[in-house]
């Protein structure tokens, strides 16, 4: 079966310090992730709780919305910035529908 893959530590923690430093009740984070069709809000008490670990892709839209790198979120040796949402800038990189609309 192999070994398990390691898992950030602080994860849980960190998905809980966004939502609150960001004002959000658990119904209105699912609404900002985008996935309030897709999932019950319960979900996110068990991302906050340790108890289910969300997908790459989960964490990517939790970095959107509280405008930090995934980095910051999955690196125990990271702390979050102290004022959210942050400012992260991509810098010299496009999205790929962005490059899809400059050539049209």
């Amino acid at each position: 079966m192999g070994n398990p893959r390691p898992k950030p530590q602080r994860l849980a923690e960190k998905l809980r310090e966004i939502r609150l430093a960001l004002g959000f009740s658990q119904t209105t984070m699912l609404r900002q992730l985008e996935k309030e069709e897709k999932m019950h809000y319960g979900r996110i008490s068990e991302y906050e709780g340790g108890k289910r670990e969300p997908t790459l892709m989960m964490i990517l839209q939790y970095a959107r919305v509280a405008g930090v790198h995934m980095e910051d979120i999955v690196d125990d040796e990271l702390d979050l910035p102290a004022k959210l949402p942050s400012n992260v800038r991509y810098q010299d990189r496009k999205r790929k529908n962005q490059a899809q609309e400059r050539k049209q």
